[in-house]
């Protein structure tokens, strides 16, 4: 949205109804990397899909954790749509989950003790999902709502970080599919070709970052992300109230 902004890809040359499908698409090609990169796993949680084994354990528990936020963006995408996709929204998201993840790991991440995604229970995954919620507000980072209901839940930050990436798998799919479903659109060449760069870059800087990102946790706290976003959002605010992206 804001990098949409700064670049005025929003201007009434395009199409509106592309851009959301661009949005939707980008998404696609982050959710195809963390299937490549976890696909071992994945593999083997569905050779172990019968009830007691980790495999329906795991799923199960992603079932539990995508309910929460399927449900409420069902009921409020168009909201959400309508008055929260605007620059000002999403540095003020940014920064208040900076703020968020800041608080949260210095009061939950030292004790926690959950360290295997296959281990999260029941009550866990729905804490997460509740969390996940959060990731309606634009900025708010899927991520990062649902890594604070892990640290919450007590699990580890690995452990936090590798369950979300799982849960990513059915929540942007869901999303990417009702929004698909909502969008009939006749695209040029050009349009086309926009959409394949789109996922590609979006498939392989995924690829990248989430292994890189599961390496850094391992030795350093999230803290460094909140700063990170803090600053981004204070100065996302600055440019947008002196004109210099739009609103």
């Amino acid at each position: 949205i804001i990098v949409g902004n700064l670049i005025n890809f929003k201007a009434p040359a395009y199409n509106k109804v592309y851009i959301d499908m661009f949005e939707v698409v980008i998404q696609l090609g982050a959710i195809l990397a963390i299937v490549v990169l976890y696909w071992n796993k994945i593999f083997n949680s569905f050779k172990n899909l019968a009830p007691g084994k980790w495999g329906f354990r795991l799923w199960f528990s992603i079932l539990v954790a995508f309910i929460p936020s399927a449900a409420a963006g069902y009921f409020l995408k168009d909201i959400i749509q309508e008055k929260l996709f605007n620059s000002i929204t999403v540095a003020c998201a940014l920064v208040f989950g900076g703020v968020l993840m800041i608080c949260m790991e210095n009061k939950y991440r030292k004790g926690n003790s959950t360290r295997k995604i296959e281990d999260v229970n029941v009550i866990q995954a729905f804490k997460i999902g509740c969390f996940q919620c959060l990731a309606l507000w634009p900025g708010m980072s899927r991520s990062a709502s649902t890594i604070i209901g892990g640290w919450v839940g007590g699990l580890t930050n690995v452990a936090a970080a590798e369950f979300s990436f799982f849960l990513a798998i059915p929540t942007m799919i869901g999303a990417a599919g009702l929004s698909l479903i909502k969008l009939k659109i006749s695209m040029n060449s050009i349009q086309i070709i926009g959409l394949v760069i789109g996922f590609v870059v979006s498939f392989l800087v995924a690829l990248v970052v989430v292994d890189k990102f599961i390496g850094f946790l391992k030795r350093k706290p999230m803290r460094v992300f909140a700063v990170y976003r803090i600053f981004v959002g204070i100065l996302v605010i600055i440019l947008a109230f002196t004109k210099v992206i739009n609103v």
